[in-house]
């Protein structure tokens, strides 16, 4: 056995013992060792910085583009968002041991379900450092042992944090095997651990199309995934100007780089001389590159012309494709035909027609009167996400610490014996 598959086998048999070890854990434990984690951020903070500006300095050295250096990047408030997180997750219900649906049958027993941890995760993620965090702070709360691999590109920045975790784990006296991070970048690090069904129960990709589709196509253990977010705000004819407005300039320039990002803006022809018109000029003001169709390139000499690949293309970055559509069934074709089943939103006054896109759409997330950056574990009460998943299978959405939990039946009796 080569060295790589000896390291993953070593992990893994770790990783199992002590994922039996949480399992007992209560859950004043578990909230133990996440408020221990966020002490030592909160005291490593410095040395923390002093490593991720390592890593940005490496990646501006090898040409990493501004979308992914944002990622990578660590400063005060990110470091205090990490830590806020933390926080959040702590004060979440733990759903361990949740006992649902309990009723007698006519033999006299009880029978119900139980919320139970999956076992150990595999992780595999990209640029953000602070997935490391996330992922550990998550899996613990929801009682699953963790195996990281977080990216070449951030390896100086989760080392650091992953020291935290180890360091939290132990003042808390839990096993500090719970959470474990693979510390070398060898790529086939990723391809034995998505083979190491003997240890690791489920696979979550974090990053790029080519990571998710790369680790689908050869895991030999179930994957939590999504594809890639090409997500969509629709401004329906019957929208509110200054909602469409606000809601189309968010969802896009928010931040660039993330999944939740709005990459194409699906406009009504109703509104097109006053709605597109003011979001072109605030587009171009912000330094948005805008592609647009044969329409909406009437409008403006601002917009060059979209190629069919850009209705797929999710840019993560200050780029955005604009469809000026005739009707509702238009904007929903085009999200059926083009969209990755992330996140699309529709701009309305119209309850009916907010109710048939909402039923219509089929995405993970689906919003009224909302930009597209909600579509995160944060804001959805989770406390973090481990990724949003577009599986139907067997999460949907931001995975959070119900998502990292499975159901198991349980039966109770009272001497009762089967005739």
């Amino acid at each position: 056995m080569d060295s790589i598959a000896q390291l993953i086998a070593t992990l893994g048999k770790k990783a199992r013992k002590a994922s039996k070890n949480l399992r007992g854990a209560n859950t004043e434990e578990k909230n133990a060792a996440l408020i221990h984690i966020a002490s030592n951020i909160q005291k490593n903070k410095t040395s923390i910085l002093s490593e991720n500006k390592k890593d940005l300095a490496h990646g501006k050295t090898n040409g990493l583009d501004d979308a992914l250096l944002d990622r990578l990047m660590l400063d005060d408030e990110r470091i205090a968002g990490i830590i806020e997180s933390l926080e959040h997750i702590v004060a979440l219900p733990d759903p361990v041991g949740e006992i649902t649906d309990l009723k007698y049958r006519p033999s006299g027993i009880q029978v119900g379900k139980m919320r139970v941890p999956i076992g150990v995760m595999g992780i595999i993620y990209e640029s953000r450092p602070n997935v490391t965090i996330d992922a550990a702070a998550l899996c613990l709360k929801s009682g699953n042992a963790v195996i990281l691999r977080g990216g070449s590109e951030a390896i100086h920045s989760n080392l650091a944090l992953y020291k935290c975790v180890k360091n939290g784990l132990s003042d808390a006296g839990l096993d500090s095997n719970a959470v474990q991070l693979i510390d070398t970048t060898d790529r086939q690090a990723v391809s034995e651990l998505v083979k190491a069904y003997e240890y690791v129960d489920a696979i979550i990709p974090r990053g790029g199309k080519g990571l998710i589709q790369n680790v689908t196509e050869h895991a030999r253990i179930p994957v939590i995934k999504h594809l890639h977010g090409v997500c969509h705000t629709y401004l329906d004819r019957d929208a509110n100007t200054q909602k469409a407005i606000d809601i189309a300039f968010n969802g896009k320039t928010r931040r660039y780089g993330v999944c939740n990002a709005t990459e194409t803006l699906l406009v009504h022809k109703d509104l097109t001389e006053d709605v597109l018109e003011q979001l072109i000029n605030l587009y171009v003001d912000k330094g948005v590159e805008l592609r647009g169709c044969e329409k909406t390139q009437q409008r403006s000499n601002k917009v060059i012309a979209a190629t069919e690949e850009d209705w797929s293309e999710e840019y993560l970055a200050p780029i955005l494709s604009i469809r000026i559509v005739d009707s509702l069934d238009e904007a929903i074709a085009h999200i059926d035909q083009y969209g990755s089943s992330h996140t699309e939103t529709i701009v309305s006054e119209s309850i009916t027609r907010s109710r048939k896109f909402l039923t219509e759409v089929d995405s993970s997330s689906v919003m009224v009167n909302a930009s597209t950056g909600f579509a995160d574990g944060f804001e959805y009460g989770l406390g973090a996400e481990i990724g949003i998943s577009t599986d139907k299978f067997h999460v949907r959405g931001p995975v959070g610490l119900e998502g990292l939990t499975s159901q198991k039946y349980i039966v109770l009796g009272d001497g009762h014996i089967r005739a």
